[in-house]
């Protein structure tokens, strides 16, 4: 028991001396590997320190050399600003000698004027001694003619006054018919002659707009690239814009065939842009187009403006901004409207400033008297009457606005630019060369053929071509299929025959596409 004992308690010991010598050993390693590790640490910090100083030392140069830099340019902004402050010293300078010498004429003349009023003062005091010894002279002969008449002066005035009321009654009627019988007599002669300067000092083109634009281009090999194969391209073109494209023999233009004028400009534009980018193919076309369309709105606002700019009309609303630009793409029995009111502005400039009336006046309400033919909506009231109603609504002059409805006598004139507003319309529309009716009719049935093939459901487009000759219908191909398109050809070519009255024959085209696009990504 006493030995079992003792090697417990030796085996303890032992425990307990190998686990000290082991907490020892541990101990001393971990003093050196933290040593290890703070040498470590310090020579890291050394090292960032060395990066931090070189890059601190980097971003001095750096911020050296752009304060340079903003000096040099700050030193240069203020030197030409000092230049610029030096000069406008120098003409204030001369400006000012020139408000002296002003001032001097100034005063000389208010010298000139305080002894001119000594003077006239001195002769009113004169002039009212004389006319006090008059009346008393006047005052005594009155006194004396009345002891010889056995009248006194007001019963006298009396006789005198009914004796030459009956004279002058007389006369004045002989008077009167002589003036009013030369009056109409120089009246017509005075009209005619203001109405001839008028149209003498306007110049404007004889020529009547036609249906034809003209598009050039540098070389004829862009025409293959225009057509594309098998004709794909042109058809693209054609059906977006609704125009004919006509690629002959002419050398380096091609002729873009329309009766409307924004789908021409929309066309040529889109050609423009096309050539310009080099790739054509139909969803290239089919972009541009679009975006064309887009842009023909901000360039009817800026030819509504150049011509206001152009004949001083200022202060437009800009909704009526716009409806003038529209004018350039709108045209009356062949004349482009907005050469006419151009021409109708002018004229009504010229004659109000001859009759000594306010020509700025006359000028605007010329340039707006057919602003009811480009309203955008369809409305049943006279285009004069619509325009009238537009310029109330944008608080134009009261004298405009019934100028505007005046012009075509739906309404009673109320003023004198009315009837020259009327005039100039006259004088604008009637001078050889300036309309055709025959275009406007053609043009109305062009756009009745249209609107009648849209009236039928799940037509999306229609456009007139080949002079009216054929008609291209674009339908929806989610509501419209084959059969229905064959059917849908069938009901437009009979209405037509119905409704319509047209030389010839008319070949209606159902346009019917389907197409299918998915994205790789």
């Amino acid at each position: 028991m006493g030995e079992s004992l003792y090697i417990i308690v030796a085996g303890i010991v032992g425990l307990v001396l190998g686990a000290t010598l082991v907490g020892i050993f541990l101990k001393k390693n971990n003093q050196k590997l933290e040593e290890e590790a703070q040498d470590k640490a310090k020579s890291l910090v050394r090292e960032a320190e060395l990066t931090a100083e070189s890059i601190k030392k980097d971003k001095i140069l750096e911020a050296k050399e752009k304060y340079l830099k903003l000096k040099s340019e700050f030193e240069e902004e203020v030197n030409k600003k000092k230049n610029i402050l030096i000069t406008n010293e120098g003409k204030l300078k001369q400006r000012e000698q020139i408000l002296s010498k002003e001032m001097e004429q100034i005063k000389r003349k208010e010298a000139e004027l305080d002894s001119k009023k000594e003077n006239l003062s001195a002769q009113l005091h004169a002039v009212q001694v004389k006319k006090e010894e008059l009346d008393r002279v006047t005052n005594q002969r009155i006194a004396d003619l009345e002891k010889v008449a056995l009248l006194t002066k007001e019963e006298a005035r009396d006789q005198l006054v009914v004796m030459l009321k009956d004279e002058a009654h007389t006369k004045a009627s002989s008077h009167i018919k002589d003036i009013l019988d030369q009056a109409k007599l120089s009246a017509t002669k005075q009209a005619k002659k203001i109405v001839l300067d008028t149209i003498q000092r306007t110049a404007t083109e004889h020529a009547i707009e036609n249906c034809v634009s003209i598009f050039n281009i540098e070389s004829d090999d862009i025409k293959g690239k225009i057509i594309g194969r098998e004709g794909r391209n042109i058809r693209a073109l054609e059906s977006a814009t609704g125009v004919e494209i006509v690629v002959d023999d002419t050398p380096e233009a091609i002729i873009i065939s329309g009766f409307d004028p924004v789908r021409r400009e929309i066309a040529r534009l889109s050609l423009h842009r096309l050539v310009q980018d080099g790739r054509i193919h139909p969803a290239r076309i089919e972009e541009v187009v679009a975006k064309t369309e887009k842009n023909i709105e901000e360039e009817i606002v800026e030819i509504g403006e150049r011509t206001c700019i152009d004949l001083g009309v200022h202060g437009l609303h800009p909704e009526l901004i716009r409806m003038v630009g529209r004018m350039r793409f709108r045209s009356s029995y062949g004349q482009n409207l907005l050469q006419h009111s151009r021409e109708v502005a002018k004229l009504c400039a010229t004659m109000a400033a001859e009759m000594g009336l306010n020509a700025k006046l006359a000028k605007r309400a010329g340039l707006l008297h057919d602003i009811g033919k480009v309203y955008p909506e369809e409305a049943e009231l006279p285009h004069a009457i619509l325009g009238m109603e537009l310029a109330k609504k944008y608080k134009e002059h009261p004298e405009v606005c019934n100028a505007i409805g005046a012009h075509h006598d739906e309404i009673e004139m109320t003023s004198m630019i009315s009837p020259i507003i009327q005039a100039s319309d006259a004088i604008s529309g009637s001078r050889p060369g300036a309309r055709r009716e025959i275009m406007d009719s053609y043009i109305k049935r062009l756009k009745d053929l249209e609107d009648l093939a849209l009236s039928f459901d799940g037509v999306n487009k229609c456009f007139a071509m080949q002079a009216g000759r054929e008609l291209r219908v674009m339908v929806d191909a989610e509501n419209v299929d084959d059969n229905t398109a064959g059917k849908l050809s069938f009901d437009i070519s009979q209405k037509i025959e119905k409704e319509m009255q047209y030389p010839g024959q008319i070949k209606v085209t159902v346009i019917r596409e389907m197409r299918a696009v998915n994205y790789a990504k």
